[in-house]
């Protein structure tokens, strides 16, 4: 029997990991990662940046000490997967990759070019909280708006399966395969003012921190809170932190809701720790409309009718460099760039700046928060950045923040300002 690659996606994690513990019925299984750090934005910057870089390298060197644990190893391969599995494959006998599916354009473009140059590939749906065949309607009749969607699954009840312990050992590594060094990592950032400081044990990206970080959140009583702070534009605590986790896969939604359901069972359920479950709707949600609407999301229209946007290339510039004269605008630029995190807030605030003061292209934008932010996971960041262009699912079509309102409503003491009044 041939060798089976497993294909490592955003899914950087051993525990309730379907698509892995597919994979474990082969008689041979060699887990790969492929990089791909020259990729172009379109917009003249790459597609990932440092601050990403450095937190997936954590996760890996922690997947790879876990693998090795369970008698198995990691390979790290640099190039496009379309280019770099079929080498491999070749190298060490293998005919079948198994791997996470994502469901955008250029993921399942990937997919198809390795079934193209003659592989089987088994792709596993596993990084929402519900499945698909779980919702109460096809994917087709997927609701227009959140809230209906949201509706309709309290009325309907579903509960989100119980997460998949990790496999305690792996099946043997393809007798061909001559393991490898690791690529040099890109060194994280050492910023002191950060949010979301991943130079630090506490919220390095892999695995077992993702679990501690949510373990001591919990122990902490901060679910209570969450609805009350999670508006602040600064400081660790003020939300839950789970998205950079989330968006690599170094932590399962599953797991995740299953910690909150036990907390909520030990001290109580709350506004505040239900918020962090309406937060895993929304998404879900933005997962499930890539199921349905797949590479519409991706065009300059989105899910309007809207003709396409505007560009000024400048003012594009000087939003990105932090220099457009706005102080909350410019602060939170910075720290996007210094950091690699910004609230949930200032990602609004920053957006609508650019789409509606700037006249910027939302793609762009969404380009930009790409290549920057430790947590970019395709299916929210198109998501997001559609709805405040009016251009997804906002009933309102779109939001546009004033500055100034939102900087004396959530920075008036002008700290946050002057926090990052400096790159």
């Amino acid at each position: 029997m041939s060798a089976t690659l497993y294909w490592l996606r955003q899914d950087l994690r051993l525990d309730d990991n379907l698509a892995l513990l597919a994979a474990c019925g082969c008689a041979s299984l060699l887990p790969v990662y492929c990089h791909y750090p020259t990729r172009d934005s379109g917009w003249d910057f790459p597609r990932l940046g440092r601050h990403r870089a450095a937190f997936i390298g954590q996760a890996l060197d922690s997947l790879r000490v876990a693998l090795s644990s369970r008698g198995s190893a990691l390979c790290e391969l640099q190039g496009p997967p379309e280019i770099v599995l079929p080498a491999l494959a070749r190298e060490v006998g293998a005919d079948r990759v198994v791997c996470e599916r994502i469901a955008a354009p250029e993921e399942e473009a990937e997919v198809l070019a390795l079934r193209q140059a003659g592989l089987q590939v088994s792709e596993i749906w596993q990084s929402s909280l519900y499945l698909p065949e779980q919702l109460p309607f096809a994917i087709e009749r997927l609701p227009a708006v959140f809230t209906d969607f949201r509706r309709a699954l309290e009325q309907a009840g579903p509960q989100p399966l119980p997460p998949q312990n990790a496999p305690t050992a792996l099946p043997p590594l393809p007798a061909g395969w001559t393991p490898r060094e690791p690529p040099p990592r890109t060194p994280p950032a050492i910023e002191a003012r950060s949010s979301f400081p991943y130079h630090l044990p506490a919220c390095h990206g892999g695995e077992t921190a993702a679990r501690a970080h949510f373990q001591q959140y919990l122990a902490r009583g901060l679910p209570h809170r969450y609805k009350a702070t999670r508006d602040r534009l600064y400081g660790v605590d003020f939300s839950s932190k789970l998205s950079p986790w989330l968006a690599s896969g170094a932590l399962s939604p599953r797991r995740a809701w299953q910690m909150l359901k036990a907390f909520e069972a030990r001290h109580g359920a709350s506004e505040g720790s239900g918020w962090i479950g309406f937060e895993l709707l929304w998404r879900d949600y933005f997962r499930f409309l890539h199921l349905r609407h797949r590479a519409r999301l991706y065009h300059a229209a989105g899910l309007s009718s809207l003709p396409s946007p505007a560009h000024d290339a400048a003012a594009f510039q000087r939003w990105r460099k932090g220099e457009t004269g706005q102080p909350l605008v410019d602060a939170a630029m910075r720290e996007l760039s210094a950091s690699g995190y910004l609230s949930n807030r200032l990602r609004q605030v920053a957006a609508s700046y650019l789409i509606y003061e700037c006249g910027g292209d939302w793609r762009a934008g969404a380009a930009w928060f790409e290549s920057q932010l430790i947590d970019y996971d395709a299916y929210s960041n198109q998501g997001n950045w559609l709805y405040i262009a009016g251009r997804g699912t906002d009933p309102r079509g779109g939001r546009r923040f004033n500055p100034e309102r939102q900087a004396a409503e959530h920075d008036a003491q002008g700290r946050y300002r002057a926090l990052w009044s400096t790159a």
